[in-house]
């Protein structure tokens, strides 16, 4: 084997895994949909090396808002459930991604917003901006924006008073 196509191989093994996360996750999910007497649709993906899996429904969502909490803090609560189911089964820890609702692509966009605005603020006034603690997820969308804007990033404190600090370059 060449070594073309033995790292060809490896993206194979590591899409196929992912797919199989998702199909376990879909799986999960769609029993507890069933549980919760709710109705939605799952649609599995892979993004950024990792199974993305999202609940939507057609009925605009009323249901599914529920699943989603204040603060996303119920889907938070339930990606870790089905990240135990897809582990449960695989034996393997999981990096799935859950979106209920489209709520977290929403979160994700406003997010960007965010850090860009800081990294704007940080480039013109050259001091670091601290931001408010944000969740894993919420601190890496930011500071993938602030990495997109041109400067840098840390994250700083303890959970679940981490946030992120915007640094000048």
């Amino acid at each position: 084997m060449t070594e073309g196509t033995t790292s060809a191989a490896a993206e194979g093994d590591t899409l196929t895994r992912l797919e199989q996360e998702g199909e376990i996750a879909a799986d999960y999910l769609e029993g507890l949909l069933d549980i919760a007497d709710l109705d939605g649709d799952i649609d599995m993906d892979v993004e950024a090396d990792r199974a993305a899996v999202s609940i939507i429904s057609d009925s605009g969502g009323r249901d599914l808002q529920k699943l989603v909490g204040r603060d996303g803090e119920v889907l938070e609560a339930l990606q870790e459930l089905t990240r135990l189911a897809v582990h449960r089964e695989t034996g393997d820890r999981s990096r799935l991604m859950l979106d209920i609702g489209g709520f977290r692509a929403k979160k994700r966009e406003e997010l960007s917003e965010l850090g860009a605005k800081a990294a704007a603020e940080v480039k013109s006034s050259g001091e670091p901006v601290r931001m408010d603690p944000m969740t894993p997820f919420e601190r890496k969308v930011v500071h993938d924006a602030v990495k997109a804007a041109g400067l840098r990033s840390e994250s700083e404190g303890e959970e679940p008073q981490r946030f992120v600090v915007v640094l000048p370059v």
